[in-house]
């Protein structure tokens, strides 16, 4: 009966359209690549190094 006269409230927050967090986690995501592919390169040079001081 009371639901008939006035809509009653949830008491929910709304739901975002979108996460926020998935351009920082895009970002990060990148960033992390970003390192390894340094590293993985910084690496192979050093190899290279060591390995032309030795010939």
């Amino acid at each position: 009966m009371i639901g008939r006269l006035w809509p009653m409230t949830t008491h929910r927050a709304p739901e975002p359209a979108a996460s926020p967090t998935q351009p920082v986690e895009r970002a990060v995501i990148a960033g992390l690549v970003l390192a390894v592919i340094a590293g993985v390169a910084w690496i192979g040079g050093m190899i290279y190094t060591v390995t032309g001081w030795s010939s």
